[in-house]
C-alpha cells in the first residue's frame, strides 16, 4: 500500500513526480520562461504595448496560447489551495465580482472535500497542469450586464480520472479575472 501512494504521489519515480511539482510550483509562482531578462532594457519591457490576451478578431475570444496559459493557470492556483489549504491568494486573483458573491471563508469551505482528499486530487491536478485541455465546446463570449464573460469548459484526460473544469472569467480593465470555478474529477 505504501509503494502505491508513492508511485500515485511521485508517479513512477521520484524524478518525475519532482518535475511535475516543479512545473506546477513554477506556474503558480508565475515562469518567467521564454521572457527576456534583461535588466537593462527593464523599462522598455514594462511600458511596451503587446497585449498577452490577443484575441481572434471575429469573437473576441482570446488566442489558443492565451486560453491554453489562463487554464493552466488556473489549475495550477487550484491545485496550490488545495495542497496548502490556503484559498487566499487564488481569491485575491479572482474579480471583484467572484469576490462579491462568495466570501473566501466559503469560497474555502465550498472545497474541503478535495483538501480532504489532497494525497490522491493534487497528483492529478498537477499532471493535468502539464498537458494540454480538451476544450469542448469552444471557448465562447457572452455579454452579461455589459460585461464580456469568457467561458471555458473542457477536461484533461489525467488517469485514472480525467479533471474536467468549466471556467468563466470576466474581463475588467483589459484583463480577464476569474468568476467561476468549477472542477470534478470523475
Amino acid at each position: 500500500m505504501k509503494n502505491f501512494v508513492s508511485k500515485v504521489i511521485l508517479g513512477r519515480d521520484n524524478v518525475s513526480g519532482f518535475l511535475a511539482l516543479c512545473l506546477v510550483a513554477l506556474i503558480a509562482l508565475g515562469c518567467t520562461c521564454g521572457k527576456n531578462l534583461d535588466l537593462a532594457n527593464l523599462g522598455k519591457i514594462a511600458n511596451s504595448t503587446s497585449t498577452p490576451a490577443a484575441t481572434n478578431a471575429d469573437d473576441g475570444v482570446p488566442s489558443k496560447e492565451y486560453l491554453d496559459a489562463i487554464i493552466a493557470e488556473t489549475t495550477a492556483d487550484f491545485n496550490y489551495a488545495i495542497t496548502v489549504n490556503d484559498f487566499s491568494s487564488m481569491y485575491e486573483k479572482a474579480s471583484s465580482d467572484f469576490k462579491s458573491t462568495y466570501t473566501e471563508a466559503e469560497f474555502k469551505n465550498y472545497f474541503q472535500d478535495f483538501v480532504k482528499k489532497k494525497k490522491v486530487i493534487a497528483p492529478i491536478l498537477s499532471k493535468a497542469v502539464s498537458m494540454d485541455p480538451q476544450l469542448s465546446p469552444e471557448p465562447s463570449i457572452r455579454t452579461e450586464q455589459g460585461l464580456d464573460i469568457l467561458v471555458v469548459k473542457g477536461k484533461y484526460p489525467t488517469k485514472p480520472v480525467p479533471v474536467t473544469f468549466e471556467y468563466e472569467y470576466v474581463k475588467r480593465d483589459d484583463e480577464w479575472k476569474l468568476l467561476k470555478l468549477v472542477v470534478k474529477l470523475i
